[in-house]
């Protein structure tokens, strides 16, 4: 799988580096024929950083965030992202003028829940979703309808990678498009060309990374 990995760096800060694997491999909704290893922009704090400044120059003076939900662990890279939005002068509508960073946990299928100390980050909040990967958009959905459901308001979606431009109208802000990876195929599990063409699956993928078959 080694043999198969280049890296692709971010058009807007070199420092921000993409490692991409070909081959098969099977995500919890879908399959797809590259994996992205995002560790290093997730957990190396240059390049979480880098990668913050890059997302946070979409977002204008008038945008109000409250609340950064993080899928994927990008923990790290939504803390940066806090921190860039108010060095831009994001407003913030919490009293403690200040943004909060908070992940869903997600049960069964990929329901998406808020525990009870974690509602008072959601609940009439304007909430910004960052992920690692946009591919379906399934996961997002259910993290924007869950959003929803606890009250809260879409400020925006931010992503390192996104196979898709927007979601339920809201545009997708990322730094890695499908015009970066042009090769890359996105399959629902069913209909997968690659399944048919009897190509083994390389690894089974999630957002903490990958298990090989």
């Amino acid at each position: 799988m080694e043999s198969r990995m280049e890296k692709i760096l971010a058009k807007q800060d070199k420092r921000i580096e993409l490692k991409v694997y070909s081959g098969h491999f099977a995500t919890p909704s879908s399959h797809i024929s590259h994996y992205f290893d995002m560790t290093t922009i997730k957990s190396r704090a240059s390049e979480a950083r880098a990668a913050a400044y890059v997302l946070s120059q979409r977002y204008s003076h008038t945008t109000i965030v409250d609340t950064i939900v993080c899928l994927d662990g990008t923990q790290v890279i939504g803390a940066y992202l806090a921190e860039e939005l108010a060095h831009t002068g994001i407003m913030s509508m919490n009293r403690h003028n200040t943004i909060y960073i908070t992940g869903p946990e997600l049960i069964g299928s990929g329901q998406v829940i808020f525990r009870d100390n974690c509602k008072m980050m959601i609940e009439n909040k304007n909430v910004l979703i960052l992920t690692a990967s946009a591919t379906t958009g399934q996961l997002l959905q259910n993290c924007m309808d869950s959003i929803g459901y606890y009250g809260g308001r879409i400020a925006g979606i931010s992503s390192v990678f996104s196979n898709i431009t927007q979601l339920s109208g809201i545009e997708i802000n990322t730094i890695f498009r499908q015009e970066d990876v042009p090769a890359y195929k996105s399959y629902a599990p069913g209909n997968c060309e690659l399944c048919k063409n009897h190509v083994k699956l390389d690894a089974l993928v999630n957002g903490f990374g990958h298990s090989r078959l």
